[in-house]
């Protein structure tokens, strides 16, 4: 192990959990969906820190890519979003806390109580060559059939969503 990877691992522990609070307790909708950005970048460099390395750059491609756009468009394209009041901010905070409380007193007795065996961390080794490989080898049929299922239904997907011209 590097003496680099620990910082690593600390930074991007650091900007997901510092992502996924904001997400949680900012007031404003477009905030959250912009911290959104954060936690998943955070868990896609916690994906490749630990060797899944295409597990990682789907998480970018698909949630980052396709989901964080499609939930940023949603929220910035409904209109009086801004205008959202909270009718009872504070009734869940009391249900919260102690759940909280309890949760980090039954995690802190686990941690503590347990005791850990110490192994050699095995070697990271890249896996997208081996994914592809075995795509293009042994499913490349099912791989196929997969691809012009999603063909037909982007092309019943756009055929649905067209309005007619007259």
């Amino acid at each position: 192990m590097s003496p680099i990877e620990p910082l690593v691992f600390t930074g991007l522990s650091a900007l997901t959990i510092t992502a996924c609070a904001l997400i949680a307790f900012s007031r404003n909708l477009v905030y959250s969906a912009f911290s959104l950005l954060g936690a998943f970048a955070g868990i896609a460099g916690l994906m490749i820190l630990l060797g899944a390395d295409f597990v990682g750059i789907i998480q970018i491609l698909v949630y980052v890519g396709g989901i964080l756009v499609l939930y940023l468009f949603a929220v910035l394209m409904t209109a009086g979003i801004g205008d959202v009041k909270l009718s009872n901010p504070m009734i869940s905070v009391k249900i919260a806390v102690p759940a909280l409380l309890l949760l980090l007193l039954l995690l802190g007795k686990l941690i503590y109580g347990t005791t850990w065996f110490v192994v050699e961390a095995p070697q990271a080794q890249p896996t997208t060559a081996a994914i592809g490989q075995t795509l293009l080898k042994e499913y490349l049929l099912p791989f196929e059939l997969i691809s012009i299922l999603l063909l037909a239904a982007l092309v019943g997907a756009v055929a649905a969503a067209r309005r007619e011209v007259k």
